[in-house]
């Protein structure tokens, strides 16, 4: 039964983070630090505030409804375009930072089981944190932005793999090899099957019941919490934690074409939880046994805020990404997540390991997620000042190929043709108009087409506003699409419209002309009846080109 001393210290932490988040923001403070300094300050500074069992449980079960709302951010449509870059540098990172961390945890002294936990709950960046951050900068979108959160999406299915081996192992019943073998295969089958339950789902079963329920916000939320809650009972029956129940129901939602709205509706919601969530875990930590390890600690952290950065910048400009872009990417996940205090807390229910190395845990989580939120918030400036001093000319951390055009450009572009898509007909677009003295923009979401033309090249995918506006398509003189998708050149045809910039766009389906015309598009090519030199000619004709 839950008494008074519940709800009292349940309102200390929620008017703890209210207090100082105003505080917080008259020196631009960000809103995740505040919440751990405000646990640190009610709980082990002055002990106004102690970890009850009902705390206890509001704890829990907030961090599975924590990861729900996490999995709502990871939609695989939004980082399409950046899916290979995210795959690579997000394994990449994964297993660098657990090889190194795992060879500096054992150089310090810490025994093999207790290292191995350290270096894996040092590999993860927290989603949370840099989704509210950048949410909240407005760059959610930007190039970079779509980066983080497709490596977040990488890295969040290595931890669930990671928490169904350790629900395995706590479920066996023996703990010989044999016992636990079955357990482990348990664990696994049960996940591949909820995580094959919960994207068929998401295709076949819930895009009809959720577009019947997206006409009340109120129902969408509830019928949202409630298939949250249904992944979280079949998580349960097949022995997996709650977690990843909750964060699988997040990510099969993500996908629906809702889910934008879907966000919105639990915005506060997720707010809420993330003030609780971060002010709960200042008030758990022990500092006395951190401080005991200050040394452990400190080093732990500067691996995480160094090492990470360090071995993202490699890999993403060595897929001819621009520096900048790199660097602004880097930023992002130079700090241990949300799942770190998972993997830690599980690791010491089962005795793993011992509350010191929760304690490194979780001190080192407040140190990079206090140190990364003010790098994240001014990432550009930093960015300028590492530029500065050079930092990022050393030969391995060359841009190999010419292959992105971003903000740090030195000039604006203006009376510009932009051409999107590098398909044969793109490219060759882009190579004739170029030697008419063109000023030419390519744009493709493969930076393997970009690398090689004699052009300005922006990456991106055309759907986000943000690349148009970096594209700076207000100022251009034309657009020309080559792409064969007649969804996105309609929108184009529509951005275009609303901008009054004249555009030639490619056709393949004749079904859609009419639908094109009427959204007044200069010029259709239609390459089964115009060839490259007719259709040249006619944007000649046209004026829009140079003869």
């Amino acid at each position: 039964m839950i008494d008074g001393q519940f709800f009292n210290d349940l309102g200390a932490i929620v008017v703890a983070a209210a207090v100082l988040v105003v505080l917080g923001r008259l020196i631009r403070m960000p809103a995740i630090v505040v919440y751990l300094f405000a646990g640190l300050m009610i709980g082990p500074a002055f002990g106004w505030v102690e970890m009850s069992d009902g705390l206890k449980v509001i704890s829990e079960k907030g961090i599975a409804l924590l990861l729900f709302l996490v999995g709502l951010e990871l939609s695989f449509a939004k980082i399409r375009d950046v899916g290979k870059v995210a795959i690579m540098a997000g394994i990449g990172q994964v297993v660098f930072t657990a090889a190194g961390g795992y060879v500096l945890c054992w150089t310090l002294g810490f025994p093999l089981v207790e290292a191995l936990f350290l270096a894996i709950a040092l590999t993860f960046s927290s989603t949370v944190v840099v989704v509210k951050l950048l949410d909240e900068k407005g760059e959610l979108n930007s190039l970079y932005g779509r980066i983080a959160v497709g490596i977040f999406l990488v890295q969040d299915l290595v931890v669930i793999v990671i928490l169904t081996f350790l629900a395995g192992i706590s479920g066996a019943e023996e703990m010989d090899a044999g016992g636990v073998m079955i357990a482990l295969a348990k664990a696994f089958g049960g996940m591949i099957l909820l995580l094959v339950f919960a994207l068929a789902a998401s295709r076949y079963v819930l895009p009809r019941p959720f577009r019947w329920a997206s006409r009340s916000p109120e129902m969408l939320l509830v019928w949202a919490l409630t298939w949250c809650f249904i992944l979280v009972w079949a998580a349960h029956a097949f022995g997996l934690s709650l977690e990843v129940g909750a964060f699988l129901a997040g990510i099969s939602l993500a996908q629906l074409p809702y889910n934008d709205d879907l966000r919105r509706r639990v915005h506060p919601l997720m707010n809420l939880f993330i003030a609780v969530f971060f002010v709960s875990l200042g008030v758990r930590m022990d500092l006395g046994g951190a401080i005991d390890q200050w040394w452990p600690t400190l080093v732990l952290t500067v691996f995480v805020l160094i090492g990470n950065p360090f071995i993202f910048i490699l890999i993403i400009t060595r897929m001819g990404y621009r520096q900048e872009t790199s660097f602004l990417t880097s930023v992002t996940v130079a700090q241990i997540s949300e799942f770190s205090f998972i993997f830690a807390g599980m690791g010491l229910a089962s005795g793993l390991i011992g509350g010191e190395i929760l304690s490194i845990t979780a001190l080192v989580g407040v140190l990079t997620i206090a140190i990364s939120a003010f790098m994240i918030i001014h990432n550009r400036r930093l960015y300028s000042w590492v530029d500065k001093l050079g930092l990022l000319r050393w030969r391995i951390f060359r841009t190999s190929g010419h292959a992105e055009r971003g903000h740090g450009d030195d000039h604006e572009l203006s009376g510009h043709i932009i051409v999107v898509g590098m398909n044969t007909l793109g490219r060759e677009l882009v190579r004739r108009l170029h030697q008419r003295g063109e000023l030419v923009l390519a744009i493709d979401t493969d930076p393997e087409k970009l690398s090689d033309l004699p052009a300005e090249t922006l990456l991106g995918s055309v759907e986000y506003a943000s690349v148009l506006d970096e594209a700076q398509l207000a100022k251009a003189r034309l657009l020309v699409s080559a792409l064969r998708i007649e969804a996105v050149n309609q929108l184009l045809a529509y951005r275009c419209q609303g901008l009054g910039v004249p555009s030639a766009i490619h056709v393949t389906d004749l079904s859609v002309v009419e639908g094109l015309l009427e959204l007044d598009v200069d010029f259709l090519m239609i390459s089964r009846a115009d060839g490259l030199k007719a259709q040249l000619a006619k944007l000649e004709e046209m004026g829009v080109i140079g003869r």
